[in-house]
């Protein structure tokens, strides 16, 4: 049984390359797989390994002050969800590609999963979904809008081409979610710069909150999805019924890969028109190399930290 931790924390890391180096050695020495993203606003990742080593790389990552109160998220999978070790510093832990958002200095009121559904209740609440489009596609809560985006660099033009009104900034309650609660933490610092008033969003995130609430109360509808290999995961967090088109990364359920537009790795119904003959052929060239390793019982893109 492997156990997988979200984690996410803001903070002001003035070093990254230096925490970079101390973190690939501890990981690689737990044997850790996954991949951590540090920047100068913060850290966030997702890790898996047996449940004594997740055990072990939080106490070692809560031994430093800065992420005391990390931001976690547990679940388990009998499936390995990681294939290597990625330590990666990045300008962003979260890109917007908006230079004057700070979290850590500005940012909305924390919404805890046993107060989420009375805020969602509320006639004057608008609830955004921040993720992209294909995770909003297999599951989101009941009522939300989506903003139809396939990164999230694209979610601040979204909120500009909605021109709320003054009296909506002013009046309404901005309500936001995302999968582990970084990308709405991230999209509320943007928002109070925007000059909406009442911002909120989901500590914990979607997972945080399928964690807690039982789905006989719950107003999340469908699955939701995540990013590894498990694809999707359940009310309940075993792993869920989709899997991923590696031609376009979109998930496909087990009846889309009956098409005769589906070919493992290469393509299906989403993306099957959109595709050069040069892609295709070189996503043909990638699927047959993974059936190979598969074939000698090798992984073919891990494990190997970078």
């Amino acid at each position: 049984m492997h156990k997988i931790i979200a984690l996410y924390k803001f903070c002001e890391i003035t070093n990254p390359k230096k925490l970079q180096m101390i973190l690939k050695k501890e990981l690689k020495n737990l044997q850790i797989l996954g991949t951590i993203i540090i920047g100068h606003e913060g850290i966030n990742g997702t890790v898996s390994g047996s449940e004594t080593n997740i055990n072990k790389t939080l106490k070692f990552l809560k031994s430093d002050s800065r992420f005391s109160d990390l931001d976690i998220k547990p679940s388990f999978s009998n499936k390995a969800p990681f294939l290597r070790l990625k330590v990666k510093i990045k300008k962003e832990i979260v890109t917007m590609g908006i230079d004057d958002i700070k979290p850590t200095t500005q940012a909305g009121k924390y919404v805890s999963y046993d107060q989420w559904d009375s805020l969602l209740n509320d006639e004057d609440t608008v609830l955004i979904d921040t993720r992209n489009d294909y995770e909003y596609s297999i599951g989101t809560f009941k009522n939300s809008i989506n903003p139809k985006t396939s990164n999230f660099k694209e979610f601040p033009n979204w909120v500009k081409k909605q021109k709320f009104t003054e009296e909506v900034k002013k009046s309404k309650n901005i309500a936001m979610f995302c999968t582990g609660g970084i990308r709405c933490e991230k999209a509320s610092s943007y928002m109070k710069n925007e000059g909406f008033k009442n911002v909120y969003h989901l500590k914990g995130g979607i997972l945080k909150y399928l964690e807690n609430i039982d789905i006989k109360n719950s107003l999340w509808q469908g699955e939701c999805f995540v990013f590894d290999e498990r694809v999707s995961v359940k009310h309940d967090l075993s792993q869920g019924d989709y899997d991923l088109c590696h031609g376009c990364r979109m998930p496909i359920t087990e009846q889309e890969k009956l098409s005769n537009n589906y070919v493992k790795g290469v393509s299906c119904s989403h993306c099957v028109t959109v595709k050069s003959s040069e892609q295709v052929q070189r996503y043909k060239s990638r699927q047959k190399q993974i059936n190979l390793a598969k074939a000698k019982n090798k992984s073919h893109l891990g494990p190997k930290t970078t």
